[in-house]
């Protein structure tokens, strides 16, 4: 008799199990030394997922305090950078750390949560709900910090922020507004396009306020992200804009202790960039042959 077996498995991977007669069973594949577990915002009592990923060296160097790269969009970043960083940091190149993928509100369209939570400003532009972004960043510092660090050996002086589009944007809300929660922030393809260009009206006060920040900021975007090519928004002027203030910021405060990087990735384009971003991104921050 002819049978069929569908068992789906969610850990940190997303695998379809198939036995049918026939066929041969395989077993499931997961990302190592990861897991999944769920914190409530204190606040308004949302949750979010957080997709975790221990170093290779965690349980036998129990001294041993690790680096944490947080990741916006994490049902598309935990997977690259979990792959991406394997080999760099298992052959020594690159510093090891433990990877944080923050995914969207428990419950939620993934695209309602993403644009609400990453976004500064309320915006009549748009029909989805905006402007979460200062929320999001308090449920960040409050319960995911809180919970990472309570539970794991963490360096809280090397934080690392990774986000992509909409999540370059807020990365870079919080380094105007909140800049000591990370020490390294990498801004991939940042949507500064958001409600005209609303971040480079907050951004001189913002930097006003802030004399003393320490921080390092890569900012990368596909060369093809732009009118001329392929975009409808002009990213990679936009990118070229805020790195140009941040230089004028800090030449104006003499602050030797940013440092920032832009990267135009050849030949990439809003589609194809995050993974060159992630990768020179946090080679840049965490290699050992700095």
């Amino acid at each position: 008799m002819n049978y069929l077996t569908v068992v789906i498995v969610i850990c940190c991977s997303f695998t379809l199990t198939i036995h049918a007669k026939g066929f041969e069973s395989y077993t499931p594949f997961e990302i190592p030394r990861s897991q999944v577990i769920e914190v409530k915002d204190s606040h308004i009592q949302r949750s979010y997922p957080l997709f975790i990923k221990l170093p290779k060296s965690y349980r036998k160097s129990p001294q041993k305090h690790y680096p944490v790269i947080y990741l916006t969009d994490a049902w598309y970043s935990f997977q690259i950078v979990s792959g991406a960083t394997r080999y760099p940091m298992n052959s020594g190149k690159m510093a090891e750390a433990i990877i944080v993928g923050i995914s969207y509100e428990k419950g939620s369209r993934g695209d309602l949560s993403r644009v609400y939570d990453y976004t500064p400003v309320k915006s009549s532009l748009w029909r989805k709900d905006t402007g979460g972004a200062d929320q999001f960043i308090r449920f960040i510092e409050t319960d995911v910090f809180s919970y990472i660090e309570n539970n794991y050996r963490t360096n809280p002086d090397n934080r690392i922020f990774v986000g992509n589009s909409l999540g370059g944007l807020l990365g870079s809300y919080i380094l105007l507004t909140k800049p000591e929660l990370f020490r390294h922030y990498i801004l991939g393809s940042p949507s500064y396009w958001f409600h005209n260009k609303t971040i480079f009206a907050l951004a001189p006060p913002l930097l006003a306020k802030n004399q003393n920040v320490k921080a390092n900021v890569f900012i990368a975007i596909g060369e093809r992200e732009t009118k001329a090519l392929e975009s409808q928004y002009t990213m990679v002027e936009d990118a070229q804009a805020f790195s140009k203030l941040l230089a004028n910021w800090q030449k104006k405060t003499d602050n030797s202790n940013v440092k920032q990087r832009l990267f135009i990735i050849p030949h990439a384009n809003h589609e194809t960039a995050f993974p060159t971003t992630v990768t020179q991104g946090l080679y840049w921050v965490l290699s050992k042959n700095k």
